[in-house]
């Protein structure tokens, strides 16, 4: 039996960070800012509100009107056929989207594998959520009552632990 041609040789990318990651997906994604949301939902426009932060951070606060789907399943939430799909989302493709999460990190890098997977009109919350809050624009939690700003304010911040710090040189 004759010997299968190798497959074609995969470069492995040399090792980088989370930061140098973000920024890369930066260069190719719209920011927006927490006032241009603002304006936006208040004209009324047909405006997905993509909420990509994990179930549990969504039900303690969010935009009211926005739809979660976690980071962790966007690409599948994004095509028909997968026990994750979203149609709402799939057929989004066309829509304006806007995509959240806690600081905007996680949401620049969603919105960079939504444009590699067709969407064409998919920006980013530059501040993320915590700069909503700052902004002071309303939160609710999932039942749908307001969120005081200084209980999101304090859902926000971060809280590392002197082992997610790192060490020190």
């Amino acid at each position: 039996m004759p010997k299968a041609e190798p497959a074609e040789e995969y470069a492995v990318p040399s090792a980088t960070t989370f930061a140098r990651i973000v920024e890369e997906a930066r260069k190719c994604v719209d920011e927006i800012f927490p006032w241009d949301l603002s304006e936006r939902l208040e004209a009324g426009n047909d405006l997905l509100v993509l909420d990509v932060r994990e179930p549990a951070e969504f039900e303690a606060m969010h935009i009211e009107g926005s739809l979660n789907v976690p980071r962790g399943i966007l690409e599948a939430a994004c095509e028909y056929g997968y026990d994750e799909t979203v149609p709402e989302l799939v057929r989004a493709r066309d829509r304006d989207v806007v995509v959240v999460c806690r600081s905007g990190n996680r949401s620049v890098l969603a919105a960079a594998v939504m444009q590699q997977l067709g969407y064409g009109r998919v920006s980013s919350l530059k501040t993320g959520l915590r700069g909503w809050n700052d902004y002071d624009q309303p939160l609710v939690d999932i039942h749908g009552n307001p969120v005081d700003p200084d209980t999101a304010e304090a859902f926000f911040t971060p809280r590392l632990t002197p082992e997610q710090m790192g060490e020190v040189d």
